[in-house]
């Protein structure tokens, strides 16, 4: 009990590391559809022999039509459905009522009354001629059609069909009008009946688009999506039957009822503790080869908190493809994955977390084996070809090597699983094309991520390193020979580093930014005391000692002030680590031997180095600062003063918490020697 305690009260980072995997865990068990697994993979099979043995039916099931054939029944119905006309009573007695009306005002009573019934007997027979018949209204969807073409016409809300030829248009209604008025111009007053019949013809047959629109849906929404039905224990396919069309449709329909039936009630507990079995597997991988090989991202709680909230994205972005359905997963850009962990880590972990993620969302997509296999070569050739983001084409070559390897894997799976290239069509490469086009996000990405997590990315060190920036500016012209100073320590941190496996580019960084803190008081340092003066010999040695420690903690303010990132500050505050003034701790001795000396004055407020490119910018500091003090420049005394300071650096414990090894230590003294050899002109001296 007492070491549950102890571990509660002081195992902190590891409780959180703890509740943050068990976090990420649910979310993603959360994202995966709650469905079971159809234990057969045959997407790939079509035309090929069943592998597996024989298939029966485990439960009664409908065969689904495949798409093509709820397309092909969709299409006819829509290209027999016939329009809806209303037809309008209310225009129809409006136009005759006002045809009697216009008749009883305009007619003269002084003219002959039996005239007068014969004009008018005649005009009512022709305008219920024409309106029996019935005046169609012309709109698109009956244009050019032929006589025969059918129509539906509601009478009081009960359709009859009808073909075209069937009804007056206005021209044909107006047609028959004069013929009428020619054939009895002897009987009735034409010039008078004439244009009141002309007035009173109208369409009487109008487009009911919202009834069409109402029927043909209804026809499309009782399209049946099954075809017929098989029994339970009924065979479905036999071991070595080819998958034709027809099987492959009975297999589609299996998986789709098995799935639906999986998804239920009582197997709902099982798929969730499988998935969550699963990917809790998937994930302590991870973080066992975390622990084994990279300790130092095992052990920052932020860094893993960076790598899983990558994998949840990835997952929930598939989840969504998948669950839409109206475009394929291969759109997706996986391959932003690896290269932004690529950028922030090494090769092999971007490699790994790459790996562990297409192995758990494999289970969401189709055809997993294809995806998988396609989804990790492209990762691993996306990896390798994005070396550095020195070069901004350099993620274009990758988008474009990304392509390439998705086009090629699909051409080489497709001729196996099809035995040609027949059904290739371009479509399928424009989903590869847009995926690599979409890994150009990287960019915004990696920029964000850095301002989230507090990262540091190649292009952010390459802006940083830019001696004409502000910051760099201005020591150059505050203090030059610091400036200078810095510019020599960068050239030998960065190539000792490169020499070890560390971060050339980061460390060099570092060098330039590790001595700004003397822009404060640049004539106190030796470097820049140009005409001869000192100010350190009008002043106390503790109080000088407090001056030249005081630069670590300006140059920190400063940077924070500036917004340097946080890896650059590291090299300010740990380049001269714990160690002692010993020129000012050696002169205090010495004047005042019997005062009793307080060695904390003299001694850096560090911390210690704690990586391989801080411990780098430490010794390179130290042997650069010292060079300048010999007076004469040998291979012999170059080789004393190397060995001196880092000697001394290694005994005051300066880089018992780098990751740096005496191999390294002995490869970092010869390329330091060389590299001063070369700085001040010298020859190796050759045995005789």
């Amino acid at each position: 009990m007492k070491k549950i305690i102890s571990f509660i009260r002081h195992g902190h980072p590891e409780i959180y590391k703890g509740l943050l995997l068990i976090a990420a865990i649910a979310i993603i068990v959360y994202i995966f559809p709650k469905q079971g697994k159809f234990k057969y993979e045959f997407q790939s099979l079509k035309g090929k022999p069943w592998y597996h043995e024989d298939l029966i039916a485990p439960f009664d099931f409908a065969i689904k039509k495949s798409p093509e054939e709820l397309a092909a029944e969709k299409a006819d119905i829509i290209k027999n459905s016939k329009p809806y006309f209303k037809y309008n009573y209310s225009i129809v007695n409006e136009r005759k009522s006002q045809l009697l009306k216009d008749f009883s005002d305009k007619w003269d009573d002084k003219k002959n009354k039996k005239a007068r019934e014969k004009t008018m007997t005649f005009a009512k027979k022709v305008i219920d001629s024409i309106y029996n018949k019935g005046i169609i209204e012309q709109t698109d969807i009956i244009e050019n059609k032929p006589g025969d073409y059918s129509i539906y016409v509601l009478y009081n809300n009960v359709a009859e069909d009808h073909e075209l030829r069937g009804f007056h248009t206005i021209t044909s209604a107006y047609e028959y009008m004069q013929e009428q008025l020619k054939r009895n111009e002897n009987l009735v007053d034409i010039n008078f009946i004439s244009p009141l019949l002309e007035n009173a013809i109208a369409h009487s047959l109008s487009y009911d688009k919202a009834t069409t629109d109402k029927v043909l849906k209804q026809a499309l929404d009782d399209i049946s999506p099954s075809r017929d039905i098989i029994l339970k224990d009924q065979s479905i396919i036999s071991k070595g039957e080819i998958i034709d069309a027809e099987k492959y449709q009975l297999l589609q329909s299996l998986k789709w009822e098995y799935e639906e039936q999986a998804g239920g009630t009582g197997s709902y507990l099982f798929i969730l503790i499988g998935q969550t079995l699963i990917v809790t597997l998937c994930l302590a991988v991870l973080i066992t080869f975390l622990a084994v090989f990279r300790n130092d991202i095992f052990l920052d709680n932020a860094k893993i908190n960076f790598i899983l909230i990558l994998i949840i994205l990835q997952v929930l972005m598939t989840r969504l493809a998948v669950d839409s359905q109206s475009f394929s997963i291969y759109l997706l850009p996986f391959c932003v994955l690896p290269i932004i962990v690529r950028v922030f880590y090494d090769t092999r972990i971007a490699l790994f977390v790459h790996l562990i993620t297409i192995l758990i969302v494999s289970f969401m997509a189709p055809n997993r084996f294809e995806f998988a296999f396609m989804q990790l070569l492209s990762g691993m050739i996306a990896i390798f070809s994005f070396v550095n983001m020195y070069n901004r084409s350099q993620i274009f070559i990758s988008a474009a090597f990304i392509f390439l390897t998705y086009s090629i894997a699909y051409i080489g799976i497709t001729i196996i699983q099809e035995g040609g290239t027949d059904v290739l069509t371009w479509y399928d490469f424009a989903w590869f094309g847009v995926s690599a086009l979409l890994t150009l996000f990287s960019y915004p990405l990696i920029f964000l991520f850095e301002k989230i997590f507090g990262f540091i990315s190649d292009v952010s060190l390459l802006e940083l390193s830019d001696t004409n920036g502000k910051l760099l500016r201005e020591l150059a012209s505050g203090a030059p020979g610091t400036f200078q100073h810095s510019l020599q320590v960068a050239n030998l941190a960065e190539e000792a580093i490169y020499s070890i496996g560390g971060n050339a580019l980061l460390a060099r960084t570092g060098a330039l930014y590790h001595d700004i803190g003397k822009m404060e008081m640049p004539m106190y340092f030796i470097e820049n005391q140009a005409n001869g003066v000192n100010p350190h010999e009008d002043m106390n040695f503790d109080e000088s000692a407090a001056i030249i420690i005081g630069h670590v903690i300006k140059g920190v303010e400063i940077a924070k002030k500036n917004n340097l990132p946080e890896q650059i500050i590291d090299f300010i505050r740990t380049h001269h680590g714990t160690t002692i003034t010993t020129y000012f701790y050696r002169s205090f001795q010495n004047a005042f031997p019997e005062e009793q000396v307080d060695i904390e004055k003299f001694r850096y407020p560090g911390p210690i180095p704690f990586s391989k490119e801080t411990a780098v910018l430490m010794m390179a500091d130290s042997v650069e600062a010292a060079s300048r003090s010999l007076k004469k420049y040998d291979a012999e005394s170059i080789d004393n003063l190397v060995e001196m300071v880092i000697n001394k650096q290694i005994e005051q414990s300066q880089f018992i918490n780098a990751d740096i090894t005496f191999k390294d230590i002995n490869k970092l003294k010869k390329i330091f020697k060389k590299k001063l050899m070369n700085i001040y002109h010298l020859r190796v001296e050759y045995p005789r």
